[in-house]
C-alpha cells in the first residue's frame, strides 16, 4: 500500500483483461493467443467463484472437443441497416460469433436519411451428442439463415 492508500497488486496484465471484462459485461472471452489456464489462475487469485466456473467449464469443454474429432459449423447471413448494426453485433447470444460484414452497396432512403445495408455473417459450432451424432440445425433453421435484422 503506498502513500494514498492505493494497493499494488503485482500480476500479469495479460491475464487480466479477460478478468476485467468479465467484471465489466458478466461474459466471458479469451482471445485465442491466451492459455485458459492463465485466466483460470488470475480468477482464483482475484476469487471470483462464478468466473472460475466459467473458465474451468470451458476448459473441460476444449478437451472434450478436441477428443471428438473435427467442429462444424453452421452459419448465417443477417441484413441490417447501418443503424442497426452495432446493436445487432453487440446483442448476439451466446456461442455465435461474428465472422464477417460485406456491404451491399445500395443505400435507400428511410425517414429523411439515407441508410446503407449490410449483411453481417455470424456462425455457431453444432453440438455433439454424446454418443458421436452430429446434430443438424432444423429444416426451419436452415430456411431462416437469411432474415432481416
Amino acid at each position: 500500500q503506498d502513500e494514498t492508500g492505493a494497493y499494488l497488486i503485482d500480476r500479469d496484465p495479460t491475464y487480466f483483461g479477460p478478468i476485467l471484462n468479465y467484471l465489466r459485461h458478466g461474459k466471458l472471452i479469451i482471445n485465442k493467443e491466451l492459455a485458459e489456464e492463465g485466466v483460470l489462475e488470475e480468477a482464483e487469485f482475484y476469487n471470483i467463484a462464478s468466473l472460475v466456473r466459467l473458465v474451468k467449464e470451458r476448459i473441460r469443454d476444449n478437451e472434450n472437443r478436441t477428443s471428438q474429432g473435427p467442429v462444424k459449423h453452421v452459419y448465417r447471413v443477417l441484413q441490417c441497416q447501418e443503424e442497426e448494426l452495432t446493436q445487432m453485433v453487440s446483442t448476439m447470444s451466446d456461442g455465435w460469433k461474428f465472422e464477417q460484414l460485406i456491404s451491399i452497396g445500395s443505400s435507400y432512403n428511410y425517414g429523411n436519411e439515407d441508410q446503407a445495408e449490410f449483411l453481417c455473417v455470424v456462425s455457431r459450432e453444432l453440438n455433439n451428442s454424446t454418443n458421436g451424432i452430429v446434430k443438424e440445425p432444423s429444416e426451419k433453421a436452415k430456411v431462416r439463415r437469411l432474415h432481416r435484422c
